[in-house]
């Protein structure tokens, strides 16, 4: 019955998501002669993030517990490898925008892709905390943030009308990694342990993220001027929205990390393998997937905010039910729900930036806020292992996740009331 139930949730939502496709396609009929390369940027960010991100986020999940056997390290000593790399990339980004902005996405990209699979190559012969603390900030510092903003602003370049679906797209790859990554990752440990893991993650970045950075062709010129005056609107104050978006994201973003870097070892912690573990994680971004790309059709059909705060109320509203469960069978039904709705939080974020701020000020107010969501992953996951090791037990950790997640719900409803009247109508469903 309960399969069954989860089995009717997900199709339900799939298919809700498929009869409003008809709609968004009517609205792209304000832009003639749209190029079909477009869709190339959008496949090619999808994987890009998938493998960076996906490394940068949460990849060093599967590495806590291998780590903690290994060394004797704490897991809170452990989570700082993280930690670092989110730090690094929340920094970066501020650099690397502009970067992109002075040399070109694709020259940028390219960089952020070497850099990354150097420093991973370079983790490979690492045995001290300090080690991995320095290398995972260069990744994140000149890798994770040279590919992260300057990859989603080219996509919401390219797109005029319908940016939630083409965003959800990229995102959606994002998940993937996220999912696959650690799944990979301790698929790897187990059979080369962690030093042949973090080498082979390296090698693999290098070959093939380089092609596929290849691919991220700047915006046509002609193409540039429609973009324009498709986009041609008011838009609300850029020192409400940022300053708020910023509180908002740092909130979502420290109640998601909670799982993301935890879930794994808490699964481990009920008795199961690191393998079995993995799975569910990856069985939950995976669905986590069409989350993000039905919510980027959502937020074009009722609005970024009001899909921004349906997926937040979501993840809320299920976090902490990861705690009152302890057998596999129910992780593998209850993980695939909650990230339906969690990776729609992340679309949301993204949609409604390009929502409420003006084109020429996209990349600065992407870049600052994006910074505080690095925080706010880097602040749940270190949080995360620091209340276990002060209880010897996640349930604390879990519940300040659902708060964190509560006081950003209430934030984005503040948002969405102080934007709410004559002239501030909501720009994505238009």
């Amino acid at each position: 019955m309960i399969a069954a139930a989860v089995f009717a949730h997900i199709l339900g939502t799939t298919l809700v998501c498929y009869s409003v496709w008809n709609f968004q396609e009517s609205a792209m009929t304000a832009v003639e002669h749209l190029p079909p390369f477009r869709w190339v940027i959008v496949g090619a960010a999808a994987l890009i993030l998938a493998m960076s991100m996906g490394a940068i986020v949460n990849g060093m999940s599967a590495y806590v517990v291998p780590l903690e056997e290994l060394h004797g390290w704490d897991r809170a000593d452990i989570s700082l490898i993280n930690v670092s790399g989110i730090v690094g990339m929340a920094f970066g980004g501020l650099i690397m925008g502009a970067m992109a902005d002075k040399f070109g996405t694709r020259t940028v990209v390219l960089m952020g892709s070497i850099v990354m699979g150097l420093a991973y190559l370079t983790s490979a012969a690492a045995s001290q905390l300090w080690q991995y603390y320095m290398l995972m900030f260069i990744a994140g510092l000149f890798g994770g943030a040279a590919i992260f903003a300057p990859v989603m602003s080219l996509v919401g370049k390219w797109f005029p009308v319908g940016a939630g679906l083409a965003i959800g797209i990229a995102s959606a790859g994002q998940a993937l990694g996220q999912g696959g990554v650690p799944f990979g990752s301790a698929l790897l440990i187990k059979s080369f342990g962690v030093s042949g893991a973090l080498a082979i993650t390296g090698g693999l970045m290098l070959v093939v993220l380089i092609p596929l950075a290849a691919l991220l062709r700047p915006i046509e010129l002609g193409y540039s001027a429609q973009v324009s005056a498709v986009q041609s609107r008011d838009y609300p104050p850029i020192k409400l929205v940022v300053p708020m978006m910023c509180l908002a994201i740092f909130l979502c973003c420290t109640s998601m990390s909670v799982p993301l870097m935890h879930l794994v070892p808490h699964i481990q912690g009920c008795g199961y393998s690191a393998d079995e573990a993995g799975t569910v994680i990856f069985l939950m971004l995976m669905v986590g997937i069409l989350g993000r790309i039905a919510f980027g059709k959502l937020a074009d059909i009722i609005g970024s905010i009001p899909a921004y705060m349906t997926a937040t109320a979501w993840m809320t509203l299920l976090i902490y039910g990861f705690i009152l469960i302890n057998d596999l069978s129910s992780f593998y039904l209850y993980a695939p729900i909650y990230g339906f709705g969690y990776a729609g939080v992340m679309t949301g974020v993204l949609t409604t930036t390009a929502a409420y701020t003006p084109p020429e000020r996209r990349g600065f107010a992407l870049g600052v806020i994006t910074m505080f969501g690095w925080f706010g992953h880097a602040n749940g996951g270190y949080l995360g292992g620091y209340l276990y090791d002060m209880t010897a037990d996640y349930a604390v950790a879990y519940g300040m996740a659902a708060l964190a997640g509560a006081l950003n719900l209430v934030v984005v409803a503040i948002l969405l009331w102080m934007v709410k009247g004559p002239g501030a109508a909501e720009a994505a469903s238009s």
